[in-house]
């Protein structure tokens, strides 16, 4: 579990870039850092670096689409968190990431950029 809460280093794309088209970013960053990190037992590092990526941009898309169904932000990322721990892992994708077959998506995810932040300290 993550001790902080991390600013994105992304503010153009990712989670973040992609909320401010469509809520407030600084407001859904802070509702969604804590709920990935307990969902996926997560470091603060592996959150961050998630939202920031392509997959965070990708998780972005389906919160805006349980903000456009009319939840609001917060039930749209409890919505997005629900459905990425329900997909798991494809043998393709562990093959590419190394991320353990079957893992839920989130939770491969979020590790897979945890030891990447690690590795790289």
């Amino acid at each position: 579990m993550p001790n902080s809460h991390l600013s994105t280093r992304n503010e153009a794309w990712g989670f973040y870039g992609s909320t401010a088209g469509f809520t407030d970013a600084d407001a859904a960053w802070a509702i969604a850092f804590p709920a990935v990190a307990k969902a996926a037992r997560a470091t603060a590092e592996g959150v961050r670096d998630f939202l920031d990526s392509r997959h965070g941009r990708h998780f972005a898309d389906d919160v805006h689409n349980g903000i456009h169904a009319g939840l609001d932000p917060e039930a749209a990322i409890d919505a997005a968190i629900t459905r990425w721990m329900g997909w798991t892992i494809s043998r393709n994708t562990a093959r590419e990431t190394g991320i353990p077959n079957g893992q839920p998506y989130l939770t491969g995810f979020v590790t897979h950029f945890a030891i990447e932040a690690e590795q790289a300290d």
